[in-house]
């Protein structure tokens, strides 16, 4: 039981918890190859092959963070985005609407709100679905032969299935969290980034050859991959404690004493939820403009104009992320309710009137978000400067930086908390020596 790897596979509980979760991401790369029914997949592989040189920075985009289900036209070529987005946009409703937290704070009301956003999921689903039927049309128009049915009856029945496929996932990620190991919907982005890195590689191998990328620039670029990651591993696991004392108090006949503890404020908070938030909320308007903006010239416009690697698109990016980190952190540690929750349990913080304890927490909330809000958008643009300083293809640099990296960094240490506490659970040694990764929300 030394090697900490054979543990894994000897505990019962998670052994099936590994072997369901990787069969539901099997199931999840089988539909990310299943195309639309409609669809002349010879045609289709042989359009976008010629447009490889010349590329599109936006369905590469796209294409990147579904798996290669988008130019696959497959039955999950959406991805889990739209239900990423309806979760902010019942986020922001939570917030705006009072009678909604209401409701989401009675009994079964988280139940009627994870109601309310999968019927909001439905309808952006069919929302974008429409954008990528009218996209499909503008390419049958340089190809011949690419829909093999009627465009009326290709739009009913593609709608309906990639909406199908978008909820199917759903299911798959909820069942990951529940019966799997992970946090499934993260689960499930990690997944199709990461079945992108063989054909990444593969290209890059074929650029080093072929003269079109100098091999110094490549090392160079590795180089920073590798520090970017270790930066990444030691913001997420980098904490500020706030001391918490408790009085001694009187339970019935017996007395409890003094308590000394913390609250442990991370660096970032939020983690990757931020730099998720703000890639979907342009991600979506993005598609319709760039799916639908060769029928609608205004469209085609800003098609153009929020390009990834444009300037307005990344400003746009990294206000965001700073906007998301400040929302996001504002909801999961609400300075109001921990300060409450001291008080109550008789508690103080050393140097603090009990009364401004909300006002210390909120400033120090503030002094933290804001480095690691910009630390995340550094991050974020990091693709865009390797494009642009080192002529790197888009698959590549999208891997050295940005949501990617967050998502792929993040999630592996939120999975590897997982089984670290589970192998802890039924006496066994931990993943690492000293046991030191934590669990992150995302």
């Amino acid at each position: 039981m030394a090697n900490p790897l054979v543990g894994i596979f000897r505990v019962k509980e998670l052994r099936e918890r590994i072997i369901f979760t990787a069969l539901m991401l099997v199931v999840f790369r089988v539909g990310a190859v299943l195309p639309i029914p409609g669809i002349n997949v010879r045609e289709l592989s042989a359009y976008f092959l010629s447009q490889q040189n010349s590329g599109n920075p936006i369905v590469d985009y796209l294409d990147f963070f579904a798996g290669g289900a988008f130019s696959n036209f497959s039955v999950f070529m959406l991805g889990i985005m739209p239900y990423i987005s309806m979760s902010i946009i019942m986020q922001l409703l939570l917030i705006v609407f009072p009678k909604l937290k209401k409701i989401s704070q009675e009994d079964g009301g988280r139940k009627k709100i994870q109601g309310y956003q999968r019927i909001g999921t439905v309808a952006v689903c069919l929302i974008q679905s429409f954008a990528v039927t009218q996209y499909a049309q503008s390419i049958s128009r340089s190809v011949d032969n690419l829909l093999s049915i009627g465009i009326v009856a290709f739009t009913i029945i593609a709608m309906l299935t990639v909406t199908t496929g978008t909820m199917f996932l759903m299911w798959i990620g909820e069942q990951i969290t529940k019966r799997g190991i992970g946090n499934g919907i993260s689960l499930l982005i990690f997944a199709g980034i990461v079945a992108r890195l063989p054909q990444a590689v593969w290209e890059l191998v074929g650029r080093v050859r072929n003269g079109d990328l100098n091999l110094v620039f490549v090392i160079v670029v590795f180089i920073m991959f590798v520090a970017v990651v270790a930066l990444v591993v030691f913001e997420q696991q980098g904490q500020r404690k706030i001391p918490v004392n408790y009085a001694k108090r009187v339970v019935g006949r017996r007395m409890y004493g003094a308590q000394n503890t913390y609250i442990p404020f991370k660096i970032n908070p939020s983690g990757v939820i931020p730099v998720i938030f703000a890639s979907s909320i342009l991600t979506f308007p993005l598609q319709i403009a760039s799916t639908i903006g060769g029928n609608i010239p205004w469209l085609n416009t800003v098609s153009r104009v929020l390009s990834p690697r444009g300037a307005l698109y990344n400003v746009l990016y990294v206000l965001l992320i700073i906007f998301f980190a400040y929302f996001y952190t504002q909801v999961s540690l609400n300075p109001i309710e921990i300060a409450k929750n001291i008080r109550e349990n008789g508690g103080s913080i050393p140097g603090i009137r009990s009364e401004k304890i909300e006002e210390y927490l909120t400033k120090i909330l503030n002094r933290i978000v804001l480095p690691g809000s910009l630390y995340l958008a550094l991050i974020a643009v990091i693709p865009t400067f390797i494009q642009w300083a080192f002529n790197f293809p888009s698959s590549i640099s999208y891997l050295m930086g940005g949501t990617s990296l967050l998502i792929l960094v993040g999630v592996d240490l939120d999975t590897m908390s997982q089984v670290e506490g589970l192998l802890k659970m039924h006496h066994h040694e931990g993943l690492t020596k000293r046991g030191r990764l934590k669990g992150r929300n995302l």
